[in-house]
């Protein structure tokens, strides 16, 4: 169950990148801020081929506040397919409202939300959807067969990406509204020897 755990507390950003003028700039930053894993259905990147299912989803789409397009704080870290089902439509901050208090995913794949707000973006993305719950229980089989019967899979699995982005040389724009996010990123903790084998 821990591949789809969702964070203890609400979602606190380390990074603010500023001044960027394509969406893509951001990137390493959103990566390495969302744990390499989407925020609304906590699909890995290790489980996919990164440039293909992994995009920025805009919280407010562009649309409704083009002033904010290419503000670090309404971009979301998300795979495509979450991505495709919200479209433009407005649904609750999963920043705050996707937490392990307010959903839970269990062991036949099912998703349940316990606040309104994450029922809403369970519904509007159709993160229950019948193929999204045999796409979990898929996943959790696989894991917890490589736990039982192949630890450097499992390891593989549910632990972090190679290419880790070294935020530190990376020089935005107009700067960093949070500059000692940097020294707390996944790059600078493996560099450290303290990087987690699995999360």
């Amino acid at each position: 169950m821990d591949a789809f755990v969702y964070p203890l507390q609400p979602h606190v950003r380390r990074h603010g990148p500023q001044g960027y003028a394509d969406i893509n700039s951001f990137r390493p930053w959103l990566r390495d801020d969302f744990s390499f894993r989407c925020v609304y259905c906590l699909l890995r990147e290790q489980w996919a081929t990164l440039r293909a299912v992994f995009g920025i989803d805009h919280y407010v789409a562009v649309v409704l506040r083009p002033h904010a397009a290419l503000t670090y704080d309404n971009l979301l870290y998300c795979c495509a397919t979450c991505n495709s089902a919200k479209a433009e439509e407005r649904v609750p901050n999963p920043e705050v409202a996707l937490t392990a208090e307010t959903v839970q995913v269990h062991e036949d794949g099912t998703i349940e939300g316990f606040s309104r707000e994450a029922r809403r973006i369970i519904r509007v993305l159709g993160l229950d959807d019948e193929e999204q719950r045999e796409w979990r229980l898929l996943w959790l089989g696989i894991i917890a067969l490589a736990k039982q019967h192949d630890l450097a899979l499992f390891q593989k699995l549910m632990g972090y990406p190679d290419d880790l982005p070294d935020l530190s040389r990376l020089r935005p724009p107009n700067g960093n509204s949070r500059p000692e996010g940097v020294g707390n990123s996944y790059f600078g903790a493996r560099e450290q020897g303290m990087l987690a084998e699995t999360y």
